[in-house]
This record gives structure tokens, C-alpha cells and sequence, in this order.
């Protein structure tokens, strides 16, 4: 997989993963509602991209906010 998902935008997806958790660990949203359920697939999909830098999204709609891929891609 291409990386295209810089530091701070890993460190964004770490902390609103975490910020995710932490709601439903409190019990602040409900893990069996519906905003629960999507909030957990929020967090994992957020916490997937930033753990590996590649975002799918990313790679369809041709964004990327890596500058080492981005010096690559205009040198070549």
C-alpha cells in the first residue's frame, strides 16, 4: 500500500480515535446505539489509516498529506 497520510494527519485520526473510545468506554454514547455502532466503525477505520498511512479515500480521490510521497511523485 502507497503511503498517503502525513504525521499530523496520523496524529488527528490517533486523537479522534482515542476521543471515540474514550465516549464509549464512559458510556457517554451507547455502544449498541446506532451512533455508537457508527462511531466504533469511525474509530477503527480512523485508527487503521493512521497506524498503516494509507488512507483508501485518499488514494481515490488522489489526495495524499505525506510530504516524502508527494516530493517523490513531483520528481519523477
Amino acid at each position: 500500500m502507497k503511503k498517503n497520510v502525513g504525521s499530523i494527519d496520523r496524529i488527528i485520526r490517533l486523537v479522534a480515535a482515542a476521543i471515540i473510545v474514550g465516549l464509549l468506554a464512559t458510556k457517554s454514547v451507547p455502544i449498541s446505539s446506532i451512533l455508537g455502532i457508527v462511531l466504533t466503525i469511525v474509530a477503527v477505520v480512523f485508527g487503521g489509516t493512521a497506524l498503516v498511512s494509507s488512507c483508501p479515500l485518499y488514494s481515490l480521490v488522489g489526495l495524499s498529506t505525506c510530504p516524502i510521497d508527494n516530493k517523490m511523485q513531483s520528481g519523477s
